[in-house]
């Protein structure tokens, strides 16, 4: 069974290592090796998210899955991306919340991880505010979150050492449903 908890600093070494794995293997169908290794640089976590409480574990035995919400700017990038990162906060009344570092282990896809994670994420976010969520998305998640009812609004290209890594920024209307 599925369960939920907010992630701790202590959580850091099998979130990282959840996070590579999905990287390297989930991304294969859509991104070419010299893309997929380039990803790194622009995902991963930013651990200012757990320190916010704003990221979540989603564990069986063990974490299979995790990700969250921020109430900042940062759209997405990890601590290793300091030029993607700031640390002024959003406006709920006119800005959408940002999904953020959305993973799952391989082992585990096709659960309702991801699912869960974006109900959490909205939820939380609704509940302080926010009307709206925007993400950047990856094409290896596009297909979940279009069926969350996320909508492509542009697609983008991030451009790692001469690799061009494509990516989807989407957005979706919320509701406080706390």
């Amino acid at each position: 069974m599925l369960r939920s908890r907010l992630a701790t600093i202590d959580d850091l070494p099998q979130l990282r290592a959840i996070m590579a794995l999905a990287i390297d293997t989930l991304q294969d169908d859509f991104l070419d090796p010299a893309q997929v290794r380039a990803s790194h640089a622009v995902m991963g976590l930013d651990t200012q998210l757990i320190d916010d409480g704003t990221y979540f574990v989603i564990k069986e035995d063990e974490i299979v899955g995790c990700g969250g919400w921020g109430r900042r700017r940062t759209l997405y990038g990890g601590d290793h991306s300091a030029a993607l990162r700031s640390n002024d906060l959003l406006d709920p009344s006119s800005e959408p919340a940002r999904i953020r570092a959305m993973y799952t282990h391989p082992d585990h896809v096709r659960r309702g991880i991801g699912r869960m994670v974006l109900a959490l994420s909205e939820g939380a976010a609704a509940r302080e505010g926010f009307t709206r969520c925007e993400l950047m998305s990856t094409l290896a998640g596009e297909p979940l979150y279009a069926a969350c009812g996320y909508k492509r609004v542009v697609e983008e290209n991030a451009s790692i050492d001469g690799v061009i890594v494509p990516l989807v920024l989407m957005e979706k209307d919320i509701a406080d449903d706390g």
